[in-house]
C-alpha cells in the first residue's frame, strides 16, 4: 500500500524545503529583536506596534499581485527575486535608527516577506503529490515552524550577548544560503503553462486576495495568529520585566516539540481531517500561554515553549495544508497568499491593539488576554465539525424518509 503512494521526498522537494528553512531562520531571528531594539533608540510602546504593524499591512498588499503572477509565470524567477529583496533588507538595518525611517523601511520589508512566503508555499503545493498533501505540506511547513522558532532563540542569544549589528551578520548569511537552495531547485510549472494557455487571466486585486472555498480555515488562521502576535510583540521584553535570561528556552522546546510531533500530526491530518488536530491543538495552546504568563523561572519557559510546540507549532502546518485541500490547484497560490496574509495581519493587528493596551495593563496580562483566542479556535472549528457531520448525514436521513 505504501509502494502506491506518490514519492514524496524529491530532490527539488528537499533543497526547496531547505531553502524556506533558511529564509524563514534569516527573517525571524530579527523579529523578537526589534521590540527592545526600538526601544533601545527611543520608540515607544505603541510605535513597538507601528512598525510591526507596517510591515504586516505591506506584507498583505504585495500578496494579491504575486498571487496572480503565479497563476502563469514559472516559478523560479519570482522565488529568487523575492529572497534577494529579503537579503538587501537585511544588509540595509543598520542604517536604519530613527523610528519613522524604520517605520517606512520595515513596510518596504514586508513587501519583500510577503513576496517570498507567497512564492515559496506555492512552489512547494507543485511540488507535493495532492494525495498526501497533509503530510507534505506538514514537512514543508516544518521548515516554516522551525525558522519561527529556533531562530528567535538563536536570534535572542546574538543580540543580548554581542550586539544588534553581530545579528544582522548572520541574518544575511542565512539569507545567502536560503538563496542558494532556492536557486538550485527545480520547479514545477503551474497547470496553466502546463495547458499552454496563451491569455493570463485578467487581473482582479480583491479576486486576487481572495479564495473564497478557503476563507474558513484561513480565519481560523488569523485567530490564531492574533493570539501568537503577543508572544512575539512581548516575550523578549516579559523576560526582562521578570529578570529573567531564558526567553531563548522558550522558542528551543518549542523547536523540538514541534518536530517531534510533525510526522503524526501530518499523517493524522490526511486520516481523520483537521478538526481533531486543531481542536486538541487549541487547548493545548491555551494552556501553554498562562503557563508562561506566571513566568517566574526559567523552567517556566521550557514547559510552556513545549506546549506551545505541540500546540501551535502542529496547528500552523495543518491550518495551511486545510487552507490548500480546499480550492481547486490552479489558484491555490491565491489561498497559499491568503494563508499567509492572515497570519500577518493577525500578528500585525495584534501588536497594535496589544501595544495600546500595555499602557494600562502588565504584559503577563496581555498574554492571558491573548490566551482566549485559542478558545475561539476551538470553539470555531468544533461549530465547522458539527456543521459538516450533519451535512454528510443529511443524504442517509432523506433517503430513509422516502
Amino acid at each position: 500500500m505504501v509502494n502506491n503512494q506518490p514519492p514524496l521526498w524529491t530532490k527539488a522537494f528537499i533543497f526547496l524545503l531547505l531553502g524556506n528553512l533558511f529564509t524563514f531562520m534569516s527573517f525571524q531571528m530579527l523579529l523578537p529583536n526589534l521590540p527592545p531594539y526600538i526601544a533601545s533608540i527611543g520608540g515607544s510602546s505603541l510605535e513597538v506596534g507601528l512598525v510591526t504593524t507596517a510591515f504586516s499591512i505591506a506584507a498583505i498588499l504585495i500578496r494579491p499581485f504575486i498571487g496572480h503572477v503565479l497563476l502563469t509565470k514559472k516559478r523560479k524567477t519570482p522565488i529568487l527575486i523575492g529572497s534577494f529583496l529579503l537579503l538587501v533588507c537585511a544588509i540595509l538595518y543598520p542604517f536604519t535608527q530613527i523610528v519613522t525611517l524604520l517605520l517606512i523601511f520595515r513596510f518596504l520589508h514586508g513587501a519583500a516577506w510577503g513576496w517570498s512566503t507567497t512564492t515559496n508555499g506555492t512552489a512547494a503545493v507543485d511540488l507535493v503529490p495532492r494525495r498526501r498533501v497533509g503530510e507534505g505540506m506538514g514537512y514543508f511547513g516544518l521548515s516554516i515552524t522551525i525558522g519561527m522558532i529556533i531562530a528567535p532563540s538563536v536570534g535572542i542569544f546574538l543580540y543580548q550577548t554581542y550586539n544588534f549589528r553581530t545579528l544582522i551578520f548572520v541574518s544575511i548569511i542565512l539569507g545567502m544560503i536560503a538563496f542558494l537552495f532556492l536557486a538550485l531547485t527545480r520547479y514545477a510549472e503551474p497547470e496553466a503553462l502546463s495547458r499552454n494557455q496563451a491569455q493570463p487571466p485578467k487581473f482582479s486585486f480583491f479576486k486576487s486576495l481572495i479564495e473564497k472555498k478557503s476563507a474558513y480555515p484561513v480565519f481560523i488562521t488569523f485567530l490564531t495568529s492574533f493570539g501568537y502576535g503577543s508572544i512575539v510583540t512581548y516575550l523578549v521584553l516579559f523576560g526582562q520585566e521578570q529578570q529573567l535570561t531564558g526567553t531563548f528556552l522558550f522558542y528551543l522546546a518549542n523547536a523540538l516539540c514541534a518536530t517531534v510531533s510533525r510526522p503524526f500530526t501530518g499523517r493524522l491530518f490526511d486520516s481523520k481531517g483537521p478538526w481533531i488536530l486543531i481542536m486538541g491543538c487549541s487547548v493545548v495552546a491555551f494552556l501553554a500561554m498562562w503557563i508562561l504568563s506566571i513566568a517566574s523561572a526559567n523552567w517556566y519557559f521550557i514547559v510552556s515553549g513545549a506546549l506551545f510546540g505541540l500546540g501551535y507549532g502542529s496547528m500552523i502546518p495543518a491550518l495551511q495544508a486545510w487552507t490548500i485541500s480546499k480550492t481547486d490547484v490552479e489558484r491555490s497560490g491565491i489561498a497559499n497568499g491568503m494563508y499567509y496574509s492572515s497570519i500577518d495581519f493577525g500578528i500585525g493587528l495584534s501588536a497594535v491593539i496589544l501595544g495600546l493596551l500595555h499602557q494600562f495593563v502588565s504584559t503577563s496580562t496581555l498574554f492571558q488576554m491573548s490566551s482566549f483566542l485559542f478558545l475561539l479556535v476551538f470553539l470555531f472549528t468544533l461549530t465547522d465539525f458539527v456543521i459538516k457531520r450533519r451535512r454528510d448525514r443529511q443524504p442517509a436521513l432523506n433517503v430513509n424518509k422516502l
